[in-house]
């Protein structure tokens, strides 16, 4: 099995690597650029741009996870081109090969961007157009919403009940990856779409299956 990840050198995408290498795994990292570090935890780095064909990523790829995102320091205009049009771009590359799993990292506020934070809602409405593209491109899918990312040390425990207090909607990058590698395991995980923060449930219980 492989696995391509898409925003490899991400805080969450590193993370994931790392994991799945110490599981066995050798995922295909996607880069801008050369990347001996990710190499050296155990990936085949492929470079690959996401505002240009990307489509060579894919080749042989049994899983894909999207996790790339274009920073909070870039403007809408690149907000657009990476976390909706990049996303969507690789749903419809993953749909010309025998792809048996797409997670997508999505965000809180996805699901409904009038009523999630107001200072990121360009960015909600951006996932939430790629989320429903890959709702309905037909591919197995497993999307995550997560809360607000934070560096903390990982948690292992996990709610999939987003609090109404919006401050309280966090999570640290390591769990998300955590859960990001669990997804990709549990079979039982595709078809459904998580809100995800830091709880008082192991990630089996949370996420089932």
């Amino acid at each position: 099995m492989t696995t391509l990840i898409i925003g490899a050198n991400g805080q969450i995408g590193q993370t994931l690597i790392k994991q799945l290498c110490a599981r066995g795994e050798r995922p295909r990292a996607m880069v801008r650029a050369p990347a001996p570090h990710l190499a050296k935890l155990g990936a085949e780095v492929v470079i690959a741009d996401l505002e240009q064909d990307f489509s060579g990523a894919f080749k042989s790829c049994d899983k894909i996870v999207f996790t790339a995102g274009s920073g909070a320091s870039t403007g809408a205009d690149k907000t657009i081109l990476v976390d909706m049009w990049g996303a969507m771009r690789a749903v419809n590359y993953a749909k010309q090969h025998p792809v048996k799993q797409f997670v997508m990292i999505s965000s809180r506020g996805a699901e409904d961007p009038d009523n999630g934070p107001a200072a990121i809602k360009h960015y909600s409405v951006c996932k939430k157009l790629a989320d429903d593209h890959l709702l309905q491109s037909g591919l197995p899918y497993t999307i995550l919403r997560p809360g607000r990312l934070t560096n903390e040390p990982a948690t292992g425990l996990f709610s999939t009940t987003m609090p109404s207090d919006k401050e309280a909607q966090m999570i640290t990058r390591e769990d998300v990856a955590s859960a990001t590698a669990y997804c990709l395991q549990t079979p039982g995980t595709i078809g459904n779409i998580y809100p995800l923060v830091n709880g008082r449930e192991p990630m089996e219980a949370a996420l089932g299956h």
